[in-house]
């Protein structure tokens, strides 16, 4: 089977190399590279490296030496038609069919990264033309200088309906392929003539990770952008007649075409990964100007998403490159709700080990006006202050001002969980939850402590001290167990029975400082799976009863018990549990009732004490 080199290109852009060797190889990350121990010949001493930014792997030692099609096609047996079929699936990617369409449409990109190519080669030579001394007058004066305009093929498009369309006609492409390629507008209506898409503006070419040009970013020049008493050439009248919106967006992007995708790009990504790997993060930034005064001031792992929120793509891009990318946004209004747009579409997507940090500049400050003002290292001051994703969260719902009251705290909680429940990863969303709940409880719970430990849920005496007659020591151990047990291995039927447990006691033993510890954790967040419950209690010193727990028979062996069984399997033993030990804790009181008849009990108090003989009476429930 023969696949396209379209597909096969972004199979590559959408799967990390060392991700997919890192599943049989330990890597560990040396500069640019990761290094391992070779998993096609017997070493002590790592000889494999990775190297993302070329696409390959190499063993010094055997020689062995290939991408990561190869990779899987050697360790897993695979053809290479079914090693990429498998790559796909993983990638979450569709793999088409060689057809005569495929073919046709591979020939066209081919075709169009020839005619962006020639596009970007002419906008290069218009800035050094009499007509782009404006362009040239602008970026000089924003500190471009000759170096960083090559590195970055700036260029100039000029005023004019139909120049750039001339002079590629002229090289024999026809219009058609412009209007592909997102460089001519062609008018709904046949009777007006197609023209320019870019026209007056500084152009920023697009580039893929291999450096080929698909798309243009266009900033407008008014006529007194370049400064220096730079006027521009043509004015409002010359604008008119060549076609030149005078209120023309400041900045304009290509439109999507086959070779550009705006969600999947990032303006300087190819020229950033190299320098991002090599520092440990990268820079994300707003615009193109401001990759390019990053860059200038010596931050070459710099990228801008291309005129919209950052997308879940883009958010992937960059994780492929580091673990946790810096986004650096305007302290405006704008900058600041940016922020919250990307904090929140990264949610969804978050994975252990992969994050997102937030540098938000001094209000009215972008990247270059604040390194002219305060130089690099005011910037680098900006960036090493970055906060990580949860924190921005908290400050985007407290505004810096903790919750006073019960409500306060409640709405508060709501907000910040509802977060946490957009994490897909399950360990990330349970770490998340406990931090937020940690920050919202580490004052005073308002007279609210965890039942058992003092607070207003606690019972008003133990069971051994009460009077009356008491059933043997095991089965109430035994009750005591199971619901502890059914707890910790369902921590999701928290919220319906919070109170419940928090009213009884369990005694003064190691079970009743365990039913207190698990109260405490699921306070805190209720929404935590039942591993990382047992892991916080053994963090807190539960490790034991946790183990004379589970080794019980009565537990270990009981499959309704266990975190494998359904609702349907340990509700009836809750419930059962917990009617006898109400019927255990209600025995004294029943008892001295049975006794000494009605006598002496007031009247407002009978029907509390009705309640109580029923619920001791078999068969009762809730």
């Amino acid at each position: 089977m023969a696949f396209s080199e379209q597909f096969l290109e972004e199979l590559r852009a959408r799967t990390g190399l060392a991700d997919v060797i890192s599943r049989r190889v330990k890597l560990v990350k040396k500069g640019r590279e990761h290094l391992g121990l070779c998993p096609f010949h017997k070493e002590k001493t790592p000889s494999f490296t990775v190297n993302e930014d070329k696409g390959f792997y190499h063993c010094f030692g055997c020689e062995a030496h290939g991408s990561a099609f190869d990779f899987v096609m050697e360790t897993e047996g695979l053809t290479f038609p079914e090693a990429v079929e498998k790559l796909a699936q993983e990638a979450g990617m569709e793999v088409p069919r060689d057809t005569p369409e495929d073919r046709e449409r591979q020939q066209q990109r081919q075709t169009l990264f020839d005619v962006t190519e020639k596009a970007a080669v002419f906008f290069e030579r218009q800035l050094r033309m009499p007509e782009g001394k404006r362009a040239l007058d602008y970026l000089k004066n924003r500190g471009f200088d000759d170096a960083i305009i090559k590195r970055f093929r700036l260029g100039f498009a000029p005023d004019g309906r139909n120049v750039l369309k001339a002079a590629l006609a002229k090289d024999g492409i026809e219009e058609d392929l412009m209007v592909a390629a997102g460089l001519v507008i062609r008018p709904d209506d046949d009777s007006r003539e197609s023209y320019d898409r870019f026209r007056g503006r500084v152009m920023f070419p697009i580039t893929d990770q291999r450096r080929r040009v698909i798309a243009f970013g266009g900033r407008f020049l008014g006529d007194q952008e370049a400064g220096s008493g730079v006027t521009g050439q043509p004015g409002a009248d010359k604008r008119a007649a060549t076609g030149t919106d005078t209120k023309a967006p400041k900045y304009l992007n290509s439109p999507e075409t086959p070779l550009f995708l705006k969600r999947r790009v990032l303006y300087g990504l190819k020229l950033a990964s190299g320098p991002a790997r090599k520092a440990g993060t990268i820079i994300v930034t707003e615009g193109y100007t401001d990759v390019i005064a990053l860059n200038r001031a010596g931050f070459e792992n710099a990228v801008a998403p291309l005129g919209t929120a950052l997308t879940e793509d883009q958010i992937k891009l960059l994780w492929r490159i580091v673990p946790e990318p810096v986004l650096c946004f305007d302290g405006d209004d704008a900058g600041q709700k940016a922020a919250a747009r990307a904090a929140e579409r990264a949610l969804p997507i978050l994975a252990s080990g992969f994050g997102l940090r937030f540098a938000m500049l001094p209000a009215d400050e972008d990247p270059d006006s604040l390194i002219r003002s305060g130089g690099r290292d005011a910037m680098a001051g900006v960036i090493e202050g970055a906060l990580p994703l949860s924190e921005v969260l908290w400050r985007m719902e407290t505004g810096g001002r903790l919750p006073k009251t019960p409500e306060e705290r409640a709405a508060l909680q709501k907000r910040l969980r509802d977060y946490a429940r957009q994490i897909n990863d399950s360990t990330l969303r349970s770490h998340f939850s406990s931090l937020f709940n940690d920050r919202i409880w580490s004052g005073s719970r308002a007279g609210r402590k965890a039942p058992g430990r003092g607070g207003d849920w606690a019972p008003s005496m133990h069971l051994e001290d009460a009077a009356g007659p008491k059933p043997p020591v095991s089965a109430l151990e035994r009750a005591q167990k199971v619901l502890l047990a059914i707890i910790i291995n369902h921590p999701e039927i928290f919220d319906g029975v919070e109170e419940t447990l928090g009213k009884f006691s369990f005694g003064k033993g190691r079970f009743d400082l365990l039913r207190q510890e698990v109260i405490s954790v699921l306070l805190k967040d209720a929404e935590m799976e039942s591993d990382s419950v047992k892991d916080v209690l053994r963090e807190r010193g539960y490790a034991e009863s946790l183990d004379v727990l589970f080794r019980d028979p009565l537990i270990s062996q009981n499959r309704h018990i266990n975190a494998e069984a359904t609702a349907d399997e340990y509700q009836p033993l809750w419930n059962e549990n917990v009617e006898f030990l109400k019927h255990q804790e209600n025995a004294p009181e029943v008892e001295k009732v049975k006794k000494t008849g009605d006598a002496g009990i007031a009247e407002e108090d009978w029907e509390q004490t009705r309640a109580l003989i029923e619920q001791s009476m078999p068969g009762s429930r809730d």
